[in-house]
């Protein structure tokens, strides 16, 4: 150990944190039948209070983003680990008891949509991870949270796993337990913290506008997200990346499998640059030339093949077609105007973050500000206030930025 090292941990004082390491009740067993989900609505149903509600993914294994485990818990009612892959057409029972409720999540928004796919969304919501954030916790992370508040160490360590494998091991289902045990708990206190901050209307249009937002849309030119697709400088290099990224997208959506998984971003850059012209040549690219890709060979060629024979004017431009205002390191050479703008508007917003204690991104989206800069239009306070209206931000939010943000951008 160096000598700084030793240094930074004594000065780090040792964590007070009691850990929780099982439920209170035990692992529930999993639920896989209809009979037992519809058992499981009646014993909620007959609970009290809000609901905890958690779901595991398996993001970077799977292309969708279904729930293969939902996480209950109710006052009253207990703990309930639902496999909803055998029982995805029966949640009816459960859909009748738990909609009406208030459900208690942490970062709602990645869990809502797959548990809507299933019939299943709340009346109300309370979100612990985007309350820590409007309450100023400098870390919200679910154990972070759970730590600062409630004085206990959660420990992490499975949310990455790959929950679509059957059966789940006994460790992983300890740890989704624990994900709900402390959610009833952790709600009161978080609410409690931010009524003391004067914050408590402010997060309800928070949890409300999160609560009805539904699924985010679909980015266009999702294909320009490919690893490393910086380094290519010729358009027919692009047509082949996005020709490639098409025909994996597509098998990966017919397999339900991550799509890296199918080909990865560099064999597909590595592919475009190489431009081989024949499957021979293809198959002595790395990754190209394993055994799995040999049998999909003729696949990727097609693809290949299919962009070389794009006329010019069907080719993708070099640069991403901009939906809004161009990256700001821009304005000052593009729009003098806009890029004082910017520069004033991000003033005032840090300022007035450091007052209220919430993050910048939390009081407008940086997207929304850039575009009221860059655009030029508003500058009255109920101007500004209309267009921040218009890019739905919240009442809460355009009542604290619409009066600082028409100050400084009418001082220019």
């Amino acid at each position: 150990m160096s000598d700084t090292t030793a240094e930074r941990e004594e000065e780090t004082p040792a964590s007070t944190a009691v850990p929780l390491l099982v439920p209170a009740d035990g692992v529930p067993d999993v639920l896989t039948s209809a009979d037992e989900v519809a058992e499981a609505a009646a014993s909620i149903a007959a609970g009290t209070g809000p609901l905890a509600v958690d779901a595991e993914r398996a993001s970077g294994f799977r292309y969708s983003g279904r729930a293969y485990l939902i996480q209950l818990r109710r006052a009253g009612a207990g703990s309930f680990l639902i496999d909803p892959i055998p029982t995805a057409d029966a949640m009816a029972p459960l859909a009748a008891a738990i909609n009406p409720l208030e459900w208690i999540l942490h970062s709602a928004d990645q869990d809502l949509p797959g548990l809507a796919e299933l019939g299943l969304a709340p009346a109300k919501l309370f979100d612990t991870e985007l309350a820590g954030r409007l309450a100023g916790f400098e870390r919200v992370g679910l154990a972070a949270v759970v730590e600062s508040t409630l004085g206990l160490e959660l420990r992490k360590g499975h949310g990455a796993a790959d929950w679509s494998v059957r059966p789940l091991p006994d460790a992983w289902l300890n740890y989704a337990a624990l994900d709900v045990e402390v959610l009833l708990e952790l709600r009161e206190e978080m609410a409690k913290e931010l009524a003391e901050q004067g914050k408590a209307d402010w997060a309800a249009q928070e949890f409300e506008y999160v609560r009805t937002m539904g699924p985010p849309k679909p980015k266009p030119d999702r294909w320009r997200r490919t690893s490393q697709i910086h380094t290519l400088k010729k358009a027919r290099q692009l047509a082949a990346v996005r020709s490639l990224w098409q025909a994996r997208d597509a098998v990966a959506a017919e397999r339900d499998v991550a799509p890296g998984r199918i080909l990865p971003d560099s064999a597909i850059v590595a592919a475009a640059v190489a431009d081989p012209r024949s499957i021979d040549e293809l198959r002595k690219l790395p990754v190209f030339g394993g055994p799995r890709q040999r049998r999909s060979a003729r696949l990727w060629f097609d693809a290949l093949r299919a962009a070389r024979a794009l006329p010019d004017d069907e080719l993708p431009p070099l640069a991403k077609p901009f939906d809004g205002p161009p990256p700001v390191n821009r304005w000052e050479r593009r729009n003098p105007e806009a890029a004082a703008r910017i520069t004033a508007a991000r003033a005032v917003m840090t300022e007035l973050s450091a007052e209220v204690n919430i993050p910048v991104e939390n009081l407008l989206t940086p997207d929304l500000l850039r575009r009221l800069c860059w655009d030029g239009t508003a500058h009255t306070e109920a101007e500004i206030d209309a267009y921040l209206a218009a890019g739905n931000a919240r009442p809460w939010q355009r009542e604290l930025t619409a009066p600082r943000l028409s100050t400084a951008l009418h001082e220019l």
